[in-house]
C-alpha cells in the first residue's frame, strides 16, 4: 500500500505550503486525494442506495467500529466477505476505531464529552436524565451499550479484532477522546495513554495480519490528539509519527476558529509521504483551512444529517427549504449536477419534507453529498491548476454571501 504526492500547494514566491494533491492506494482502488469520504455509520449512508453513492462522486465510504461491534456483529460482516462485499460497496472503506462513540454514546454526554468529570460539575457534562454509562483507564474502556444497557469492554486490542473483523481498507489506532472541558493535566494523562494504546494497537494489528494473510492488507493510521495546546499537539505528532502507522488521523476537541492552526501544528510534524486524515469536518468554510493546512481525507455525517432535516447546501449558503419554496419549481442549487438537482424541485422536496415522505431524504442527501464531494474534487483541480487562492476566494465570496 502506498501514498504518493504530484502536486504542492505553492505560495507567492513559489514556496511548497502544507496543502497537496496526491493518491492513497487501497486493494479495492485509489482514493485521490484531497476527498471527501461519506460516513456509513452503520454500513449505509442514511436514506441513500450505495450505488447511489458511488454516482454522486464518492471514492470511499466510513463506517463506524462501535455501531458495527453492537449490531449486527463484526463475525457477522467478516462471514460476509468484509465490509465492502456486506454492503455492496465495491470501493476503498474506512472504519473508526470506535473511541469517540464509546466515550459519547456510551457515556450518554452532551456535544462536549469528558472522562475527567471528578474535576467537573457532572451536570454540566453529563445530558439531562443520562448516567455515565463508560469509564476509561490505563487499559481499555468499560461501557454500556446505548441500545440494550448490556456491558461490553474495548481496549487497543478488542478495537483491532472489532476492525480486521469488519475488514475496511484504513483503519484507526484506538484513542482516548478527550475535549476542552479537560484540565491541562488530564490531556497530558491522556496523551500518554493514546501513545500507549498506539504502541498496542501496532502490535495486535502486525499479530492479525499475519493471522489473516489471506484478507487484503489493512492500512492503520494512527490518531493524534492534543486538543488546543500547541505542545502537546506538536508532541503527539511526532511521537506518533515516529512509529510504525500507514497514515494518520487529527481528531479531538477543538475550536473552529483554531481549525487550520491545529491542523497546520500537527501536519508541520508529521511524515510527509503517509497521508493524513481530518475526523468530523465538512463544512465548506472548513475544507478550505484544513487542505490549505495539509490535511488529505475528511469525513462527516453533517451532509447526510443536516439534509433529512431539510437544510440544503447551495452555491450560495445553506438554507432550510421551509414553506416559502412551496411554488418555486427550480433546482435546490441552479448548475448542480446531482441527480436529484437535474430531475426535482425545490417545490417538490419541500412538499416530501411536509408530507413526511421518505424520498425526501434520500433526495436531499444525494444534492447534500454531491455538493461536499464535488467542492473537495475542486480544490483538489485548483491545488493542480495553481488557482487554489483565487477558487477559494470566489467560492467563499458566493457561498458566505
Amino acid at each position: 500500500m502506498s501514498f504518493t504526492v504530484s502536486h504542492q500547494l505553492l505560495d507567492d514566491s513559489g514556496e511548497p505550503r502544507l496543502g497537496r494533491v496526491g493518491v492513497i492506494d487501497t486493494p479495492h482502488g485509489p482514493i485521490q486525494t484531497p476527498a471527501f469520504i461519506p460516513v456509513g455509520t452503520q454500513a449505509t449512508v442514511k436514506a441513500v442506495l450505495p450505488e447511489a453513492v458511488k454516482a454522486l462522486g464518492a471514492q470511499a465510504v466510513l463506517a463506524n467500529a462501535y455501531h458495527l461491534y453492537l449490531r449486527p456483529g463484526p463475525d457477522l460482516v467478516d462471514d460476509a466477505g468484509g465490509l465492502g462485499k456486506f454492503m455492496n460497496w465495491s470501493g476503498p472503506t474506512f472504519t473508526d476505531s470506535g473511541g469517540f462513540q464509546v466515550l459519547s454514546l456510551g457515556a450518554g454526554f452532551k456535544k462536549v464529552l469528558s472522562m475527567d468529570s471528578h474535576l467537573l460539575n457532572a451536570d454540566e457534562v453529563i445530558a439531562p436524565g443520562k448516567e455515565r454509562l463508560a469509564l476509561v483507564d490505563d487499559d481499555g474502556v468499560t461501557f454500556k451499550s446505548h441500545l440494550d444497557g448490556s456491558s461490553h469492554r474495548f481496549t487497543p486490542e478488542v478495537s483491532m479484532q472489532v476492525q480486521h473483523q469488519i475488514g475496511a481498507d484504513i483503519i484507526f489506532a484506538f484513542d482516548e477522546c478527550t475535549t476542552l472541558l479537560n484540565t491541562r493535566s488530564y490531556q497530558e494523562a491522556s496523551l500518554d495513554r493514546t501513545y500507549t494504546w498506539a504502541l498496542r494497537c501496532i502490535a495486535e494489528h502486525k499479530r492479525l495480519t499475519e493471522e489473516r494473510a489471506y484478507k487484503p492488507y489493512q492500512q492503520l493510521f494512527g490518531v493524534i490528539q492534543g486538543a488546543q495546546y500547541e505542545d502537546l499537539r506538536r508532541k503527539a505528532a511526532r511521537d506518533l509519527g515516529a512509529l510504525d502507522f500507514d497514515g494518520y488521523g487529527i481528531g479531538g476537541a477543538l475550536e473552529k476558529d483554531q481549525l487550520g492552526t491545529i491542523v497546520r501544528w500537527v501536519n508541520e510534524e508529521l511524515p510527509d509521504d503517509k497521508p493524513r486524515h481530518l475526523l468530523g469536518i465538512s463544512e465548506p468554510e472548513d475544507l478550505f483551512v484544513a487542505i490549505e493546512a495539509g490535511a488529505d481525507t475528511f469525513d462527516c455525517v453533517a451532509p447526510s444529517r443536516v439534509a433529512r432535516n431539510a437544510a440544503i447546501y447551495s452555491q450560495t449558503g445553506r438554507y432550510n427549504l421551509g414553506a416559502k419554496y412551496r411554488r418555486d419549481f427550480t433546482a435546490l442549487d441552479e448548475g448542480c449536477d446531482c441527480y436529484t438537482c437535474q430531475n426535482y424541485t425545490k417545490a417538490y422536496v419541500h412538499h416530501l419534507f411536509r408530507a413526511k415522505e421518505m424520498l425526501a431524504s434520500t433526495l436531499a442527501t444525494i444534492h447534500n453529498e454531491r455538493f461536499i464531494v464535488r467542492l473537495v474534487d475542486q480544490i483538489r483541480d485548483s491545488i493542480v491548476t495553481g488557482t487554489f487562492d483565487e477558487f477559494r476566494d470566489e467560492f467563499l465570496g458566493k457561498y458566505q454571501s
